[in-house]
């Protein structure tokens, strides 16, 4: 249990978990993993039997961490010290866990929340949303992914490396753990508003942030690729429309300066695909990410000298256009007056071109660079 100040609630908890491990009969160990309370907690809990364990980097991760690594169990059960989660009911959550699953979330929208029990705001919006994300940017099985009931595999759990600290934590073990392919599964479980007049550590526009950045964080596909190929889609089919001259579309008119704008979405959209390509190789060159086979087979056939020979011939296709735009303009107006609703539709692309190959080259440089072996 992470502890904060639950002097009021702590001691409850603990007597719940203790029934039922009793009735149950199940072997149990608690551990109260305090984050710096000054309240008595520390005393309620040793008073009671628990463990107490002092985190002193303080956050939601850091408490949690800090138990799970004290714990002695094959499984770990962590739930709030805070009276809001039924500790009466945890043979669901063993069972699973004995059939096999490493990691067995709580659905709180299944088993019921309670009046009062979560802000409006968090249960009809920022917890379905953020979890139905965490679903489409990692095919998580998980409908409820800040539920903090929840049991998993220690040992299996511990390998994850987690690292967050804050309230972000919760999110990154149902990442990870679905990208490491561990079996995970939900029980239902129920959410009771906490005794008395405790003032709750959850900020929900700050912690939902942090978790909401969180997700896109850990997928560039989402946060950079996909972005970055609609632009590129959309730029190459706009300024493609446009080279013939302008169109009309229901009296309004399409010209040079839409294509500007074109030639401006297809650079930032591969700007942000290179940001994917280079945010993937980091993260899973630093442990963040599990390694993607279809990624390394991917980098071993596109090497530096790919890129160089890739952006060199981008490149040279935006510097013939330049040149092609220069002769026509002595030729057409002996370098005078140009008509730019005629020359822009060549110098444009041109200038597209050689920005997208420069950044192609020195990309494909930094990602060599990336991919450097180091000890």
């Amino acid at each position: 249990m992470p502890c904060l100040d639950e002097a009021g609630t702590v001691g409850a908890c603990i007597d719940q978990v203790r029934l039922w491990a009793t009735e149950a009969e199940v072997a149990t160990e608690i551990v109260v993993a305090d984050n710096g309370s000054s309240d008595g907690s520390t005393d309620v809990a040793r008073a009671r039997g628990a463990t107490v364990v002092g985190v002193a980097e303080r956050g939601y991760g850091s408490a949690l961490l800090g138990g799970i690594t004290a714990a002695h169990g094959r499984f770990v059960i962590m739930g709030d010290a805070d009276g809001t989660y039924d500790f009466a009911h945890l043979s669901g959550f063993v069972e699973a866990l004995r059939s096999g699953n490493q990691l067995v979330v709580g659905n709180r929208f299944a088993g019921g929340v309670q009046p009062g029990a979560m802000p409006v705001l968090n249960r009809y919006v920022g917890n379905p949303i953020l979890s139905r994300l965490g679903r489409l940017f990692f095919r998580s099985p998980v409908y409820d992914f800040h539920c903090g009931l929840r049991g998993f595999d220690r040992e299996a759990i511990l390998a994850l490396d987690l690292r967050t600290t804050g309230m972000e934590f919760a999110s990154e073990m149902v990442v990870k753990a679905t990208l490491g392919g561990m079996r995970i599964t939900e029980v239902p479980t129920t959410l009771s508003r906490s005794p008395g007049d405790r003032r709750p550590h959850l900020r929900p526009w700050r912690d939902g942030w942090r978790h909401l950045s969180f997700l896109l964080l850990y997928s560039p596909r989402w946060l950079f690729l996909y972005p970055g190929l609609l632009l590129i889609g959309v730029g190459l089919a706009l300024g493609l429309w446009l080279v013939p001259g302008p169109r009309t579309i229901a009296g309004i008119t399409f010209d040079i300066q839409t294509m500007l704008f074109a030639g401006l979405a297809v650079i930032l959209g591969f700007q942000l695909v290179l940001l994917a390509l280079f945010s993937k190789v980091f993260a899973v060159s630093e442990g963040l990410l599990p390694p993607d086979p279809r990624l390394a087979r991917w980098i071993r056939t596109a090497r530096l000298e790919v890129g160089l020979i890739a952006g060199a011939l981008i490149t040279l296709l935006g510097v013939v256009g330049a040149i092609y735009a220069f002769t026509t303009w002595g030729v057409s107006a002996e370098f005078g007056e140009l008509d730019p609703s005629k020359s822009m539709r060549v110098v444009i692309p041109s200038v597209a071109a050689v920005a997208v190959g420069v950044e192609t080259m020195f990309g494909s440089f930094f990602l060599s660079l990336l991919l450097l072996r180091r000890r």
